[in-house]
């Protein structure tokens, strides 16, 4: 960012804050940051690396508020958390490796993709929704693990509403409740993001200065929607960014 206005400093800070909550809520958040790191300039391979970074500490908050619920999910957490630290190392080393043209021919696709899943998250929700006491022991361990790993490529390459993803795995393949399975994703998002975190941050070029200004509004984001995830509905949040996910993948479709 170079010199950015004080309209776009707000509307990082503000966004910052929403995109946390609505991370731990309904998933989607870095599609809120993604289009608005853009319109500060940003080309869509230091946006999305940014992006990917400034979420790093919603997740935190989101894990640390949710800390009750992962109670007694040992094995689970465990079965998930190395596959989502190798996907995401393989995702983020092809974002890294592999040509920015690529990236950005795939972007457009991967925000429309991503925002498509949010809107239907009701629907995936529905379907995949189970009864955690009538299906103890259902577990599909490898399957959950492989399927997790495959989330994680796609969090560490791009990210877009990745909580929206592990939410549907983990309700596939796990039998419990959905409050609990919650919990359970937004410490694998916090999984990935470390990834990509360490490696971005080294490897990446990451605007430390967009970083700084959502950071901080991630942070309290995450940990307050967290707290309010099974009171406060969703669907007005979910349709406002499944909206502006597809209105940006329009644009980069169009300036493509």
């Amino acid at each position: 960012m170079t010199d950015p206005g004080a309209l776009q400093i707000v509307l990082l800070v503000v966004l910052g804050l929403l995109a946390g909550a609505v991370n731990a809520i309904a998933g989607g958040g870095s599609l809120i940051v993604f289009p608005v790191l853009l319109a500060t300039g940003l080309p869509p391979l230091p946006a999305n690396v940014t992006n990917s970074v400034a979420q790093w500490p919603g997740y935190a908050g989101s894990t640390l508020s949710a800390r009750t619920d992962l109670g007694g999910q040992g094995r689970r957490i465990a079965i998930t958390t190395i596959p989502a630290v190798l996907g995401s190392a393989l995702g983020c080393a092809l974002l890294l490796v592999l040509p920015q043209s690529v990236f950005d021919a795939i972007v457009p696709v991967l925000v429309l993709l991503a925002s498509l899943t949010l809107g239907a998250q009701p629907w995936i929700k529905r379907w995949t929704s189970r009864d955690g006491e009538s299906e103890a022991g259902r577990e599909r361990p490898a399957a959950l693990a492989i399927v997790t790993f495959l989330a994680a490529v796609y969090g560490g390459y791009f990210g877009g509403a990745l909580g929206v993803v592990l939410i549907a795995v983990l309700s596939l393949l796990c039998a419990d409740s959905m409050r609990r399975l919650n919990a359970v994703k937004v410490l694998l998002s916090l999984v990935v993001a470390s990834v990509t975190v360490v490696l971005f941050g080294f490897f990446a070029p990451v605007d430390w200065f967009a970083v700084l200004l959502l950071a901080p509004s991630t942070l309290i984001g995450g940990y307050l929607g967290m707290a309010i995830a099974q009171k406060m509905p969703d669907n007005v949040l979910r349709f406002s960014v499944v909206v502006l996910g597809v209105a940006v993948a329009i644009y980069l479709f169009v300036k493509g």
